[in-house]
């Protein structure tokens, strides 16, 4: 039995602000569970729901040196799904009303203490791991702490480490002195070949250095970050190690995600019926928002963050353009002002055809992914996305522009050779998206046969955790031996 401990600074059921906490709520329960034993380590938050914190039992704590200071490590645990989850407890350095904080050097501080004690805890819970996966610049310290201090003793010697990146622009920067004191690291780790980067110190950077193996969320985005462009810095460093490096999509849950048995939709379908029955989520959702009620309407869903990153910027420039075509836009989220002030401004202008939800809700997000006809991604990177895979399996057909995993999972319409899930471009221009939202939309209004077709296809894709699932167990295999 091969043990696998998965390091990460969020995961499901305890604790979610993004697409890290699916990632690590859901693939431990798909690993195999006859060859291999996989537990999760996380910060035990403050602000973690009460009922979260009641499943967990305390099983030991000790004092350990951090900062030039004798500090608190509390260990509990949980069992959930078949997991078991060990929880690092300190209130002074996970307090707070959300798991992160806008100060920088907080974090730093904080997830360098994560990094440490999580290794410390190891012997006293009586799980020694072969593998270490760690996941984002939260745990970027394990790989570095595991070589500098731990491989020494016996109990760690041979522990093997992978470090996944989820997202290559958060990497947890600060200047060279300060972390050195933080995480009391000799010089002779704080050189460009180990953790400095442009004179700071980086600790994703040290994560990708000293790991055994890297992956990333797509295969196109593990190609992208070797570029400038989408390198952020660091596309150096995985070139190098590009021998190391490799790209698995993530899954989505299905037991969470399925048009069949999701409890948030009005109208539940299939693959089989839902020419009859998804209708009937469209015609629920233009009611519920205030929407013309027109069955015919070419509609398309948003479900996202409002930032840069996501393509806003393209779509404020082709709005008014494309609300003068037979279609209505339904945005769900928040994020940064100026994307939520474009859409509650055209919300007003075009009221009855653009409605924006300027806040985020479970059971609104399952509702778009339901009842729209459209799901409109122009993302400028996206290492992986979820929500393509969402709308896939929903047969809500996806417009995406063609980058990291939004190229990996939504293969293009053809109509010569009638193939393909979905719609996309390649180029970050706005007039290209439009041009492909004008596409989707005449063979939505002129060729409703192939428009049912395209469903057909996305909604037999398979994108479960179990296929992603198999991809980690050969890497873990290959590296454990």
């Amino acid at each position: 039995m091969k043990k696998i401990l998965f390091a990460a600074s969020e995961g499901v059921p305890f604790i979610k602000t993004g697409g890290l906490a699916d990632v690590i709520g859901s693939l431990p329960k798909c690993i195999d569970k006859r060859y291999f034993d996989v537990r999760v380590v996380m910060p035990k938050y403050a602000c973690m729901k009460q009922e979260m914190k009641d499943k967990m039992q305390y099983v030991t704590h000790f004092y350990m040196d951090f900062n030039y200071k004798s500090e608190y490590v509390g260990v509990m645990k949980a069992e959930v799904a078949g997991i078991t989850f060990y929880f690092i407890d300190n209130e002074f350095y996970f307090n707070g009303g959300r798991p992160y904080s806008d100060d920088g050097l907080w974090e730093i501080t904080k997830f360098a203490f994560f990094c440490k004690a999580l290794l410390s805890i190891l012997p006293t819970v009586d799980f020694r791991p072969d593998l270490i996966h760690c996941h984002d610049w939260q745990t970027g310290l394990v790989p570095v702490y595991l070589k500098e201090r731990f491989q020494g003793g016996e109990f760690y010697r041979g522990i093997k480490t992978v470090m996944t990146i989820h997202n290559l622009k958060f990497q947890g920067k600060w200047d060279v002195k300060t972390v050195k004191h933080i995480t009391g690291l000799p010089d002779y780790f704080f050189t460009p070949d180990k953790l400095e980067c442009y004179k700071d110190a980086n600790m994703l950077k040290g994560g990708l250095v000293y790991a055994d193996a890297i992956t990333t969320v797509s295969a196109t985005y593990a190609e992208e970050i070797k570029t400038d462009f989408y390198g952020e810095g660091l596309n150096g460093l995985l070139c190098a190690r590009s021998g190391s490096l490799r790209g698995i999509v993530n899954g989505i849950d299905y037991d969470e995600y399925n048009p069949e048995t999701d409890r948030f939709l009005p109208y539940q379908y299939n693959a089989i019926n839902f020419r009859k029955e998804k209708i009937k989520n469209k015609r629920a959702l233009q009611k519920e928002l205030g929407l013309e009620e027109d069955d015919r309407k070419f509609m398309i869903g948003v479900v996202s963050r409002l930032t840069d990153q996501k393509g806003f910027d393209l779509v404020a420039y082709m709005m008014d353009e494309l609300c003068r075509d037979a279609i209505q836009l339904v945005v769900l989220g928040t994020g940064e002002e100026q994307y939520e002030n474009m859409f509650r401004h055209y919300d007003w202008k075009y009221a009855g055809k653009v409605s924006a939800n300027i806040y985020y809700s479970e059971e609104m997000s399952h509702k778009i992914y339901a009842g729209c006809d459209a799901f409109l991604m122009p993302s400028l990177f996206e290492p992986c996305g979820l929500s393509q895979l969402i709308a896939l399996h929903y047969g809500t057909v996806p417009i995406v522009r063609e980058t990291g995993g939004l190229r990996d999972t939504v293969e293009p319409y053809n109509e010569y050779e009638s193939t393909g899930t979905g719609f996309s471009f390649s180029n970050y221009n706005a007039h290209e998206m439009l041009s492909t939202i004008r596409y989707a939309e005449r063979i939505y209004y002129d060729k409703r046969r192939e428009w049912n077709k395209i469903i057909d296809r996305a909604m037999a894709k398979d994108f479960s955790w179990h296929v992603s699932a198999e991809k980690y167990q050969e890497m873990y295999d290959w590296l454990i031996g």
